[in-house]
């Protein structure tokens, strides 16, 4: 059985790159905290549907898990690397951080926190 960090992105790449965001919303807690590329914080499934909605179409995301945890059988998380793309050569590089919580059953994200990573140094 894998992690769930891997299981929700592995949810979240498939919404993602399918561009669905009533999908890519149900991932996420009802009280979920969302930091994106955008300087704001973003508190509930509505932001994340709207946050999801303005991506460009064609975007696409690949990423590779990092770290995990887990406390409990309520709570785990980590660490990934992903990389945002679309067909057009555009590209972002960034760390992501996840906190999940069990909810109704199912694994869905409380914390998503985006850092992007500068390909300067």
């Amino acid at each position: 059985m894998s992690h769930p960090m891997t299981e929700v992105l592995n949810h979240w790449k498939a919404a993602f790159d399918g561009r669905r965001p009533d999908e890519m919303a149900g991932l996420f807690t009802a009280d979920a905290l969302f930091q994106g590329f955008g300087p704001a914080v973003l508190t509930g499934r509505d932001a994340v549907r709207g946050y999801y909605e303005a991506v460009p179409s064609g975007r696409r995301a690949e990423f590779e898990v990092l770290h995990t945890y887990t406390i409990g059988e309520q709570v785990a998380g980590g660490f990934a690397d992903v990389t945002f793309g679309d067909a057009d050569g555009w590209e972002a590089r960034v760390h992501l951080s996840l906190v999940l919580r069990r909810d109704d059953g199912h694994w869905r994200i409380r914390q998503y926190h985006v850092s992007r990573v500068d390909s300067a140094h």
